[in-house]
């Protein structure tokens, strides 16, 4: 993989801007830093509201360094102050106030533009080496001379301390250096194979052969300390395939300190220089072949063979690349069709060639194209411009088009375009797919709250709204999520969710916890929450809610109406044992009460049985008042008797007030 992008650089300009402060603020979400001096910076940030600002600007533009940066430029809002900026062509606008989130959202606009700028300006220095190496190729003579020149090239343009182009004989039986950047003049000096093994591999395998750690790599095992010890840390090697067979290798060596790898994009810019290098290695070999002929017949065979390999130079020169690519003319006619073009246009290199490039491309709105072209013309660079076309088979296509000049003089554009069609269709499904699970999340009953992993909510639902009483934008507008629980429970809810034993790792089921709402009440809710992976990284969390106030509610009033009917059924049991034991007691009770009085009747006053009588007689009239109370029992009231031991209250149970 390529080491990553290191952070623009950013230029306030006047220093003393108010903007400094909001520009410190938002720079790191931006994806920016600010800098103080100008060989640092890439973007500048232009205050035209300071009272100072205009001159500044003035002495910054007046630099070499200033006129290449990309600006952002502050104004008041005027006709005049705008029509001032054309001359400027500042990346970004910023008028009516300074406010943080839009000036962090322009930034983030022109750090896109100044990579997008960058690029288009690494893949124009690309085009023009090869066109350059390429062209040379074609009218030098003496090949051998020129291949040194290519190697210094090659080294300066990517940065590394040595290329080299290898020749190899039939069999790998030995090999020679023709041409190195770090010598002077041409060479041809032997090479021991058994110390290149990467050489051995890219001529064995006739594939680009790339080592990105020299020092522990299993192909290089053997020479690793030699390695080591000339400091090599990245290698390519990258076969010349001639007639069919590999005649010869470009190897490029980089320090540690110089490179960590080769990126993908200058893998195929080399494998491109590989091609042209081969055919000029074939002409080389053609020299050696007529070398003793007439001065007359040797020119005329190197002119042809000149003119063969600029045409095929041309044709190598785009054949591997998997866009389409066309040169066009200052017409914008067909000079040329590279095979990937041919196969997106369902067309051949030999048709479309002459042909304009309307014609051939049929858009379905040819303006769009044609600026695109007109741009080209007059030297600007422009890239991934979507059209729709037609193709002969009647398929409708959509292509995204980039277009820039060929510089050096030369009044040709080049054109590359490449089938996106698939890529949109997959874009807008996603997009319609997205709308729609927004809205199946804002329609859920229940509320569902996301937030990333400092806490900050990015999902925030209109349930959440209802049960929580915050508005959506106020929720994402940097409400944490500390905030919807009691103290402390936000922090439990997470080490639930990454242990094992509440509904496995990641998850949590459904459980009983209390939020709060805006107002400060507790709510008691049902939630279940889980954790939010890529590639087994935690980037987000998820809460679903369901408020139980309601229900809680209506549990409560079950509640109370099964009290009340439990105390109903045991108020029915009492008065009907009452009842029963009343009637089964009665007639005992009678019968006892009888006897007591005829023996009362028989006895005087100073028997001695007389009063045991007495005694009996009363006690059981005493009973008959209690049965006769148990009779009117009509509800189950208790007191207390010993202790905490409750019994029957016969007289309130057989009370008739209410």
């Amino acid at each position: 993989m390529s080491a990553p992008e290191p952070c623009l650089g950013v230029l306030l300009v006047p220093a003393a801007s108010s903007a400094r402060e909001p520009l410190l603020f938002t720079a790191e979400r931006a994806g920016v830093r600010v800098v103080e001096r100008l060989d640092e910076a890439s973007i500048a940030v232009v205050d035209l509201t300071h009272p100072g600002g205009s001159a500044a600007l003035g002495a910054l533009m007046a630099t070499s360094q200033g006129a290449s940066l990309s600006l952002l430029v502050m104004v008041e809002p005027s006709e005049s102050i705008f029509l001032t900026l054309d001359a400027l062509q500042p990346a970004e606008v910023m008028s009516g106030g300074l406010r943080s989130c839009e000036l962090g959202w322009r930034l983030k606009r022109v750090t896109e533009r100044h990579h997008k700028r960058q690029e288009l300006w690494r893949r124009q220095q690309d085009l023009s080496l090869l066109v350059e190496l390429t062209a040379d190729y074609a009218e030098h003579l003496n090949v051998e001379a020129l291949l040194h020149d290519v190697t210094r090239r090659l080294a300066e343009r990517l940065g590394i301390n040595r290329a080299a182009l290898v020749v190899v004989d039939r069999g790998m039986e030995s090999a020679r250096v023709v041409a190195a950047s770090d010598t002077s003049g041409t060479q041809d000096t032997p090479l021991e194979l058994e110390r290149y093994p990467e050489v051995r591999e890219a001529v064995r395998t006739g594939r680009i052969v790339l080592v990105e750690d020299a020092s522990h790599h299993p192909l290089l095992e053997g020479v690793q300390s030699e390695v080591a010890a000339r400091g090599i840390h990245t290698l390519v090697a990258l076969p010349l395939h001639i007639a069919g067979e590999v005649r010869g290798v470009l190897l490029l060596r980089a320090a540690g300190g110089d490179r960590r790898t080769f990126a993908a994009h200058e893998i195929d810019f080399l494998h491109t220089v590989a091609h042209a290098t081969a055919v000029a290695l074939r002409n080389a070999s053609l020299l050696q072949l007529v070398r003793g002929q007439n001065e007359k017949e040797i020119s005329a065979r190197i002119a042809a063979e000149a003119k063969a390999a600029s045409l095929e130079t041309y044709h190598l020169f785009f054949a591997n690349l998997r866009e389409g690519v066309a040169i066009l003319d200052d017409r914008a006619c067909v000079l040329s069709l590279n095979p990937s073009g041919e196969s997106i246009l369902e067309t051949t290199s030999e048709a479309a060639t002459g042909q304009h490039l309307v014609d051939l491309a049929q858009p379905v709105d040819e303006t769009v194209l044609m600026e695109l072209v007109t741009s080209a013309r007059r030297g600007e660079s422009r890239s991934d411009v979507d059209l729709m076309v037609r193709t002969p088979g009647g398929r409708r296509v959509t292509l995204s088009f980039s277009a820039a000049p060929l510089e050096d003089g030369l009044r040709a554009i080049i054109l590359s375009f490449r089938d996106v069609t698939q890529a949109r269709h997959l874009a807008d499904e996603l997009r319609h797919t997205k709308d729609f699970l927004e809205r199946l999340i804002d329609s859920s009953v229940d509320a569902i709250v996301a937030a990333d992993m400092q806490g900050r909510i990015i999902l925030f639902n209109k349930g959440a709204e209802a049960l929580f009483g915050y508005g959506a934008p106020q929720a994402l507008g940097g409400l944490h999520v500390d905030t919807l629980y009691p103290a402390g429970v936000a922090r439990q809810i997470m080490r639930q969710l990454r242990a094992p034993d509440s509904g496995g790792r990641g998850r949590l089921g459904v459980n009983r916890q209390e939020v709060i709402h805006k107002e400060g009440q507790r709510v008691p809710v049902n939630m279940t929450a889980s954790i939010v992976y890529e590639g087994g990284r935690e980037v987000a969390s998820v809460g679903i809610f369901t408020d139980l106030r309601d229900r809680m509610e209506l549990e409560r009033k079950l509640s109370d109406v099964e009290n009340r009917l439990e105390e109903s059924e045991k108020s029915a049991v009492i008065v009907a044992l009452a009842g029963t034991a009343a009637h089964e007691l009665n007639q005992p009770l009678t019968s006892v009460m009888g006897y007591a009085e005829l023996l009362k009747r028989k006895l005087r006053e100073e028997d001695a049985a007389y009063k045991p009588v007495d005694i009996i007689y009363r006690e059981a009239e005493r009973m008959a008042e209690i049965v006769r109370k148990i009779g009117r029992i009509t509800r189950f009231e208790t007191k207390t008797y010993v202790g905490t031991q409750q019994i029957l209250d016969l007289d309130k149970a057989s009370s008739h007030d209410d």
